[in-house]
């Protein structure tokens, strides 16, 4: 006799239409949506180079050849924008992807088996958390070397106790129901009954808090660009980009204002959706 947990598929459904109701949740997913559309049609958007010094062109406020001005060297921001936006969702996504992947196998080990392995694992999580993330993150990348991937390594690496403490909660709960007693009598493997019953019904909150991690890795990102750890000169990327452009904060301010408000508006939407989503999805507003 076939084991089965609670129905999800009913749950995915209400979440959506509860969704589709909250308008701050749906315009940080249009903002959302409206990053990834221009991080891959970028080539579409503009013409203009991305990197190549320009010295006819430095400095030049917004005009209707380059609407957001350009910067130091002569590069067109309104490019560099675009293009950043695929550099801070790449390492947005892949970031908390990383996060969620590890975090949650030793999240399941720990809350599915306890003891010592739970105890392990629960003091490798403590010892992360000791640190100031930004801290810890800039440890890593300055061992590992400045770049880009680094960067993402480093974020991923500091955001593990986040999900493997939020899925070890869920599990420790989610393992004393009756079905998941039941498929055990049955004789399923640990395995199975892991994958099958244990992760889908502790996905939950995990979907939810990766969305507003994204937000957050955004942010480490920008600021490991800014202090030169994270993007390297000639990316475009945009807490570099505002690294590269303080010293004209007072004669050239559009240099700084528009890759900060790009970091801000994409930071929003995650945090506006996530936080709709994490209504839509919550039990208790059924």
């Amino acid at each position: 006799m076939a084991i089965h947990g609670p129905p999800k598929k009913s749950l995915w459904l209400e979440g959506w239409k509860r969704l589709k109701k909250q308008r701050p949740a749906m315009i940080g997913l249009a903002i959302v949506v409206s990053f990834i559309l221009i991080g891959i049609f970028a080539p579409v958007l503009t013409s203009q180079p991305v990197d190549g010094f320009n010295p006819e062109k430095t400095l030049i406020s917004p005009n209707s050849e380059h609407w957001f001005g350009t910067d130091d060297q002569g590069r067109d921001i309104y490019t560099r924008i675009i293009y950043g936006a695929r550099i801070s969702l790449w390492i947005g996504f892949f970031s908390v992807i990383g996060s969620i992947i590890i975090g949650s196998l030793l999240g399941l080990i720990a809350g599915y088996y306890g003891k010592w392995l739970d105890t392990i694992i629960s003091r490798f999580f403590d010892i992360l958390l000791a640190f100031p993330s930004i801290l810890l993150a800039i440890a890593i990348v300055a061992m590992l070397g400045p770049s880009l991937f680094n960067a993402l390594v480093a974020i991923a690496i500091i955001n593990i106790p986040t999900y493997g403490r939020l899925i070890r909660s869920k599990v420790l709960s989610v393992k004393e129901e009756e079905y998941i007693m039941a498929a055990r009598i049955t004789g399923m493997s640990d395995r199975r009954l892991l994958l099958q019953h244990v992760l889908p019904n502790s996905v939950t909150p995990i979907i939810v808090q990766g969305t507003l991690g994204i937000a957050t890795a955004i942010l480490e990102a920008a600021a490991l660009g800014f202090l030169g750890l994270g993007a390297q000169p000639g990316e475009p990327e945009w807490g570099k980009m505002l690294a590269d452009s303080r010293q004209f904060i007072t004669n050239a301010p559009w240099t700084l204002l528009f890759p900060g408000f790009a970091i801000m508006l994409v930071v929003l939407g995650f945090n506006m959706f996530g936080d709709g989503l994490r209504d839509a999805l919550d039990p208790k507003m059924k």
